[in-house]
Formats: structure tokens, C-alpha cells, sequence
């Protein structure tokens, strides 16, 4: 018989709990955003029934769709996770408590353009791409710095910290030294000084190396079909 959300949620919290324990870290240092994309509404609602309230979405129309239908639910924060253009902001910005895909200056301008006119201040993550994958979208290391000056002209967004997409190796030891050197980037955001950068979060880990990323300080970790099981067919 197949596990129910509420199962499979409360076996990925155990993992991440365990995880965080091994660590040495509290065990609410790291959180679940459950990867809710291609998922329908009512799954959604059935995990937040389970406690959880962190969700993620990778397509700006989807979020928009699910963000009002599930009006009603209070307590969810959605965290927008795949790549943003720049002309789908507005299904995004207000939507999504934080943004963790941000690579691009024009990308910022037009995030602090519509959170400006929506008079709020967005919450985002720079994404880096240390492994250097062309497929993927994410700054390098070396423009990270001009990037992050960037930040002084966009007042509307406040920068929360950095968020790593590797590639996948079934060895998680594989992956740690790229979340290793996401943690050193993160300490070097604290010495910026710019008044809308407040880092702290650190996106990185998945389902099957989410263990070795709260090791080297993951605050995030993204998880979906370990808890949804498969997704639908995109429709957005």
C-alpha cells in the first residue's frame, strides 16, 4: 500500500531532523519547501493539513493559478524555484515569499521595477552556478561580486543569501564540496554593507544529498517527489 503525504512528509521531516541532529545543528536549523510543481491543488492542501507550509514552484503562471486558489490557506509561503524571464515577474513578485533563482541585472531591475509598483519589498536568492553547467541557469563565481553591487540599485528587493542547483551525482559526497564553497560565498555576503542584503538562507540540497547540504549549512533544502510522488505532464 502506498504511504499517504502526511506519511511521506513525516518521513522526509525525520530524515531532515536526523540530518540537522548529525550535523550538530538544531534540528529546525534547515526547512522543508516541499516541491509542489505539476502537483494539483488538493495534494497541496492535503500537506498543508500535515503541517507543512513551505511550498515551491518552478513556472510563474502555475504559481499565480495556485497562489489564488489557495487564497484561503493563510498559513502558505511559496518559494518560486526554476528560472524567472524577465516578462513573467508580475505573476511572480508578491506571489512568492521568496525568489531563489535571481542570476541576472536586468532580472533584478525588473523584479524591483514590479515590487516598487506593488509598493512591497521582495525577498530573493542569488543563484550560482559553481559547476559552470551551460544547460543551467545561475551566475558564476566570478560575476557574483558585480551582481551583488547590483543590490545598491534596487531598493525594492532585499537579498536573503544564495542558492545552488548541482548536478546530479547518486554520490552525495560528490556534490559536498560545491555546497562547501556556496557556505564560504554566503559569509562573504555579510561584509557587503549594503542595508537590503541580510543573508541567511541557503538554498541547497535535494532529495537525495539534502543530509551532506545541512552538513555544510543549508537552511533550505528542496524536496517533491519523495513526498508527491511522480508529477503530472506540464499543461503551463
Amino acid at each position: 500500500m502506498s504511504l499517504s503525504i502526511a506519511d511521506n512528509l513525516e518521513r522526509v521531516r525525520e530524515e531532515l531532523r536526523a540530518a540537522c541532529r548529525r550535523a550538530g545543528r538544531a534540528q529546525d536549523a534547515a526547512r522543508l519547501v516541499a516541491v509542489s510543481k505539476r502537483q494539483p491543488a488538493g495534494d497541496i492542501r492535503a500537506a498543508l493539513a500535515a503541517g507543512q507550509t513551505e511550498f515551491g514552484e518552478n513556472y510563474a503562471q502555475e504559481l499565480r493559478d495556485k497562489a489564488r486558489e489557495l487564497a484561503d490557506a493563510d498559513a502558505i509561503r511559496w518559494h518560486y524555484i526554476g528560472p524567472l524571464q524577465r516578462n513573467k515577474v508580475k505573476y511572480v513578485v508578491g506571489s512568492a515569499a521568496l525568489i531563489h533563482a535571481v542570476d541576472d541585472a536586468r532580472l533584478l531591475d525588473a523584479l524591483d521595477r514590479r515590487a516598487q509598483g506593488a509598493d512591497l519589498v521582495q525577498d530573493v536568492l542569488l543563484q550560482v552556478n559553481l559547476a559552470a553547467e551551460p544547460q543551467k541557469s545561475g551566475v558564476s563565481e566570478a560575476e557574483l561580486p558585480a551582481l551583488l553591487d547590483h543590490f545598491a540599485h534596487t531598493p525594492h528587493l532585499r537579498l536573503r543569501g544564495l542558492m545552488l542547483m548541482p548536478p546530479y551525482d547518486p554520490d552525495p559526497e560528490a556534490t559536498r564540496p560545491l555546497f562547501k564553497r556556496l557556505a564560504a560565498l554566503q559569509q562573504k555576503l555579510f561584509a557587503c554593507g549594503l542595508d537590503n542584503v541580510t543573508p541567511g538562507e541557503l538554498s541547497m540540497g535535494m532529495s537525495h544529498d539534502f543530509a551532506v547540504a545541512v552538513q555544510e549549512g543549508a537552511t533550505l533544502v528542496r524536496v517533491g517527489t519523495a513526498i508527491f510522488g511522480e508529477r503530472s505532464p506540464k499543461t503551463l
